[in-house]
């Protein structure tokens, strides 16, 4: 029999393997380059972006806090979404995966105190979630990430929470935090910034069902970073069975009816189809992606609107509303025929890495003088005539996945682009190279 001290000693153990299994991979992937060669032809073909990795983190958050088995269809399977699906596996949650595209969750409802800290790599999504849900459970939960999650903020979550009477630490105001929770939420209102993340708001929406009472949620701020994410999970929270009532622009009242599993169909990532949409438009191909761009709920598909009017894309685009489709959109406006300015990008700045200053730095390596940064703005200095051309640029993703798949754009028109860790896709879009190559991309590894 292993006694309490054994227990722990062998979790910490486990942690600490994680951890240090994290920094290698990442170490070893930003020695790894792919390079894009042109492929001086129009892309054609069919080919199927992956479900929305924020829907399928919503669904299965959902799904494990609700009484019974939901069936999850569409789901993505990629880093994002193993890390939640861990972590509710470390709470009691069952969760099979019949397919490459769903999840069967099973669950009492409850969630359980798990035996050590929730590893959550650089989830933004899962972690920001779990950090209001594991208030449910009754005991204390570390939630901890990578050395990128380690830097990012969620301050304005936790205190969020104090002031609704739960118990949220954090040394730094970012990662790892310890929820103290009671295995009640009897909180009746919770006020937040959502100014920072809209997933602060989301966070705060979804576990409002589970409270003891009904439950306000109050905005503080007139801002909100991607309203369209606040819709998703509100939509996805009825379907489980929760009564929300938008109340105004900045409250919301959530009643206490807990969730009920259901079966759940989860649209296509609107933020990978962006990259094929903008593939398209630079090769002026035709990608059939099997769903219409109007289809997409997520608030991303806006970036659609953009893409249409390449090569003379408006002079000013807000990026405040579709966070996610601006690196698409940044590198395709370097083939616009006028320059392009970014505005209200400040949400940027805390994603997987500092998205503003990191597109800055990849653009002028494609080409000098490209790019540059005013405040929390990006402005890109079109020129058409950079098609065609060669760079010895080598893109630092910064283990983004995102600046990864974007800068793959640059190198559809530009020859010699280098993208440093390309694994790194398989956050949202583990098949991004392969759509590419299925479509006539040819690509060469490499290393730096």
């Amino acid at each position: 029999m292993l006694h309490g001290g054994t227990i722990n000693a062998m979790i910490g153990g486990l942690f600490e393997a994680a951890l240090i299994s994290t920094l290698e991979s990442w170490t070893m992937g930003m020695n790894q380059t792919i390079t894009v060669i042109p492929p001086g032809v129009p892309l054609t073909g069919h080919v199927a972006p992956p479900g929305s990795k924020s829907i399928t983190n919503r669904a299965l958050l959902l799904a494990a806090l609700a009484k019974g088995t939901s069936h999850l269809r569409g789901a993505l399977k990629s880093d994002d979404t193993r890390h939640m699906s861990n972590a509710l596996r470390q709470m009691g949650v069952t969760i099979d995966e019949p397919d490459d595209t769903s999840f069967v969750v099973t669950s009492t409802g409850d969630l359980q105190i798990p035996e050590g800290p929730l590893f959550l790599g650089n989830a933004g999504t899962a972690v920001r979630f779990l950090t209001a849900a594991v208030c449910t459970v009754n005991g204390s939960v570390t939630l901890d990430g990578d050395h990128y999650m380690q830097k990012r903020p969620i301050g304005p979550l936790l205190e969020s929470l104090r002031k609704g009477g739960l118990s949220a630490e954090s040394a730094t105001g970012c990662p790892p935090v310890v929820i103290h929770g009671s295995g009640a939420i009897k909180a009746t209102r919770f006020e937040i910034d959502g100014g920072l993340s809209s997933q602060y708001v989301s966070a705060l929406l979804m576990v409002a069902a589970c409270g003891a009472a009904p439950i306000e949620v109050a905005l503080t701020g007139k801002e909100i970073g991607a309203r369209g994410y606040i819709d998703l999970t509100i939509a996805c929270m009825r379907a489980f069975g929760a009564e929300v009532e938008v109340v105004d622009d900045a409250l919301w009242r959530v009643s206490p009816t807990g969730y009920t599993a259901c079966d759940y169909q989860i649209e296509p990532d609107a933020s990978a189809a962006t990259y094929l949409w903008a593939a398209e438009a630079l090769t002026a191909g035709k990608i059939d992606l099997g769903v219409a761009a109007e289809a997409f709920t997520q608030p991303d598909a806006k970036a659609m609107e953009m893409i249409a009017q390449f090569p003379r894309m408006q002079a000013v685009i807000n990026g405040s509303q579709m966070q996610d489709a601006i690196p698409t959109l940044a590198v395709l406006a370097a083939f616009n025929e006028t320059p392009v300015r970014f505005v209200d990008l400040a949400n940027l700045r805390v994603k997987e890495c500092d998205r503003v200053q990191a597109l800055h730095d990849g653009l002028n390596q494609v080409r000098p003088g490209l790019a540059t940064v005013e405040g929390d703005d990006l402005l890109v200095a079109a020129d058409p005539g950079l098609a065609g051309t060669s760079s010895t640029g080598l893109i630092n993703t910064h283990s983004d996945h995102r600046i990864a798949m974007c800068f793959a754009l640059a190198g559809l028109k530009v020859s010699g682009v280098r993208i440093q860790d390309p694994e790194c896709v398989a956050k949202t879009y583990p098949g991004y190279w392969r759509a590419l190559e299925f479509l006539g991309v040819r690509t060469e590894r490499g290393e730096v």
